[in-house]
């Protein structure tokens, strides 16, 4: 039962928007590999905005996640992709469908 989550809203450099979406994109195959990551959403909500919305059974999951190769890969390109420091929010999810 999916009980916690994340949000990630990210905003890309001016010209850096379509590299931080091939690097969202690509992370999906870093999601599909951690076990405790139940359900993983990158997605584009402006033309600079984007974000990550990922959920988890329980919070040793969610920590796992943040410890993870996706988390390592958009921290060691913060400073040349984004445009401010990545606004993370951790979530209880109260339904699911």
């Amino acid at each position: 039962m999916i009980k916690v989550g994340l949000v990630a809203l990210l905003e890309a450099r001016p010209g850096k928007e379509a590299v931080l979406a091939d690097l969202l994109r690509s992370a999906q195959a870093l999601a599909a590999q951690e076990p405790q990551t139940v359900v993983w959403y990158a997605f584009q909500s402006g033309p600079q905005s984007f974000g990550i919305f990922d959920a988890f059974a329980d919070d040793a999951g969610r920590t796992a996640h943040l410890q993870g190769r996706i988390a390592a890969a958009l921290m060691g390109r913060a400073d040349e992709l984004l445009a401010s420091p990545p606004d993370i929010r951790n979530v209880d999810v109260l339904a699911s469908k």
